[in-house]
């Protein structure tokens, strides 16, 4: 969540966030680097997540980039298991074709959402 939100915070929040989520600080170590309480450091936590939680709530960008991530996986998939012809070329029958068009759509339909 913070890859997709974390730029929407505060440089402070940034910085508290960045401290937990990747260097992967205690509230108790966060608190003292920053000479603040740990319960400081927990409620910043909250309101940081929160913030992020209601950004996807209105926007949903993971939802879209998952969705997204899932079609393009079965794109390749598909385009994977297509039969290989004797020249090393790949063989897509047209069932083959309508599957990736259904999916090319999805992918459009969300690109075009966002």
């Amino acid at each position: 969540m913070y890859d997709f939100y974390g730029a929407l915070l505060t440089e402070h929040q940034q910085k508290i966030c960045e401290a937990y989520i990747y260097d992967d600080l205690s509230l108790s170590e966060i608190a003292d680097q920053e000479g603040i309480s740990r319960q400081g450091v927990h409620d910043l936590l909250g309101r940081c997540f929160t913030k992020m939680q209601d950004c996807e709530e209105r926007l949903h960008l993971m939802e879209q980039f998952s969705r997204s991530a899932e079609c393009l996986k079965e794109l390749r998939e598909l385009l994977a298991g297509a039969e290989k012809e004797s020249d090393g070329s790949r063989r897509i029958g047209a069932e083959e074709i309508r599957r990736a068009e259904i999916l090319m759509d999805r992918l459009a339909e969300l690109l075009d959402n966002t």
